[in-house]
């Protein structure tokens, strides 16, 4: 089944505070750089989540203090945060 959000992170602006890791750590975590990035993810900057995901990825999204991550539905290209 085909992922149905996708969930970046502008690590640019990340300031490493971890609340994304302890609001969510199925997904996020922080990188030896001491910036957020995703769990188990090649990709440093990006991921795709299903649905059972969302509340997770929208609770750390909410979270963030510098509000760097950003997610969007794939299917209809809308930006939810």
């Amino acid at each position: 089944m085909a992922k149905e959000y996708k969930v970046d992170i502008n690590r640019t602006d990340c300031i490493g505070c971890g609340a994304c890791v302890v609001t969510c750590k199925k997904l996020f975590v922080l990188a030896q750089d001491g910036k957020s990035t995703f769990v188990g993810c090649k990709k440093l900057s990006e991921t795709e989540i299903d649905k059972k995901d969302l509340k997770c990825a929208k609770d750390a999204a909410e979270g963030c203090p510098v509000k760097v991550i950003h997610i969007t539905d794939l299917r209809t290209k809308k930006k939810i945060i």
